[in-house]
């Protein structure tokens, strides 16, 4: 039975972003948010990632992902939108990846994170094997990661 290898995680040097309404989260992570697009020359925002050896992972896909989910949903994922972008930056550490039999041209690669006070995250980058197009898809805390499931913290 082949083992199933875990990887890394990142620690990011951010921590969740204050508030509790939605209204507050939105205006900082909005903020984040153009501050970044001021930066990208073209119009869709991204950022280069460390792991995609510099490639663009486009951001605007995570609002669109963001919109389809329950206001309780948004709050717990905006919380940690600043510890994703700095994982996509920074992350070094290879990612689970995912493929789906119904699509082989897409995968799925979901990075693991933790915040600056110690909880953990998920962040998922879809790609387009044809295209070499990478999107920000989601972010998303997780309940504690057990000492048996933990991966080795770098």
């Amino acid at each position: 039975m082949p083992r199933k290898i875990s990887p890394k995680i990142f620690k990011s040097k951010y921590g969740k972003l204050p508030g509790s309404s939605l209204e507050e989260l939105i205006k900082f992570a909005r903020r984040e948010y153009h501050t970044i697009q001021k930066r990208t020359p073209r119009r869709a925002p991204y950022i280069r990632s460390k792991y995609f050896t510099k490639d663009k992972v486009f951001i605007n896909n995570f609002w669109d992902h963001l919109n389809q989910k329950s206001p309780k949903e948004r709050v717990r994922r905006l919380k940690l939108y600043n510890c994703a972008i700095d994982l996509l930056r920074n992350n070094s550490f290879a990612p689970e990846t995912i493929f789906k039999n119904d699509d082989l041209n897409s995968a799925l690669h979901r990075f693991h994170g933790q915040t600056q006070n110690g909880e953990y995250f998920y962040v998922q980058v879809k790609e387009n094997k044809r295209t070499n197009r990478k999107n920000f898809i989601s972010v998303f805390p997780t309940k504690k990661l057990s000492k048996q499931k933990r991966p080795p913290a770098v």
